[in-house]
């Protein structure tokens, strides 16, 4: 497909608007087009369906995207860029652009005045500083959404998919994948982007379960114990839950805990799965 922003017109296209990427929004503009098609592709969008794109830019993957969808609405942050999204957009009848923050935006009415209330596909390509904010609204908010494809930082990619005992496994590995299936697309080196970030990107698709793979009586302990794990992770899980629950629970408690949740004393946060912390968080809910 050819697009009206392409690698050697990116730079072109900000100065005859008399822009520069900033640095205050960490953006980085794709530019690739085989990564832009592999971005629609795995959505999975289609004509029945509302597409949200978080941070438009250039526009470029919101062309594919109106293509693909039967709507697409783009939250832009960035009051400087909507002159530039009304240029490459041109001619995209379904699109609306919101010049707003996504953490601020209220999605749920978004949602229901769109779609009907119906789920949505999410697609982005996100800056790197504001990543997890934004995933942690999209995912634990309740929002009736299907999927999440994102290009993030490699690095944040492999923690999501990280596994219990590894480097990369923690609070975010376990919090998606509490609420979706996820999966990495593709890599995505640095010369796709205009300007090029000084480090590798991956697309990832987040698949939202039905429902969780555990179950627990109180989300809200499971994944405040989980936060007072890797909040501390070179401790041991009984020290951690002591030092952020002060003079809640003794160390006598804490250790009944979980021996009855099967677990052995000296057991570090970072080696436990989703299940372990379910089961600990389930027999804590019943004392």
């Amino acid at each position: 497909m050819s697009d009206p922003v392409k690698k050697k017109t990116a730079r072109e296209i900000l100065k005859s608007h008399e822009l520069f990427a900033r640095k205050r929004f960490g953006q980085n503009f794709l530019v690739d087009e085989d990564v832009l098609d592999d971005i629609t592709e795995a959505s999975m969008v289609t004509k029945d369906d509302f597409a949200l794109e978080i941070g438009p830019g250039l526009g470029v993957l919101t062309r594919r995207l109106s293509e693909a969808a039967r709507e697409v609405t783009a939250v832009e942050i960035d009051t400087e860029l909507i002159p530039v999204l009304e240029e490459t957009l041109s001619g995209c009848t379904n699109v609306t652009v919101l010049n707003q923050d996504i953490l601020k935006t209220d999605l749920k009415a978004l949602i229901r005045e769109r779609n009907g209330g119906k789920p949505i596909a999410v697609v982005a390509n996100l800056p790197y500083y504001i990543t997890t904010p934004i995933l942690m609204k999209l995912l634990t908010t309740g929002l009736p959404i299907r999927s999440v494809t994102v290009m993030i930082q490699k690095e944040v990619a492999e923690r999501m998919i990280a596994g219990p005992g590894s480097r990369e496994y923690g609070a975010l590995s376990l919090a998606v994948n509490y609420y979706t299936e996820p999966e990495i697309v593709r890599t995505v080196p640095p010369s796709s982007f205009y300007p090029r970030p000084k480090v590798e990107s991956a697309v990832i698709r987040l698949m939202k379960r039905e429902k969780p793979p555990v179950a627990v009586e109180d989300e809200n302990l499971l994944f405040r114990l989980i936060r007072c794990s890797f909040n501390h992770r070179r401790k041991t899980l009984v020290n951690g839950l002591l030092t952020e629950n002060k003079g809640l629970w003794t160390r006598e408690q804490v250790l009944s805990f979980l021996e009855e949740a099967g677990l052995p004393p000296m057991v570090r946060g970072e080696s436990l799965s989703l299940e372990d912390f379910a089961r600990l968080t389930n027999v804590i809910g019943y004392f």
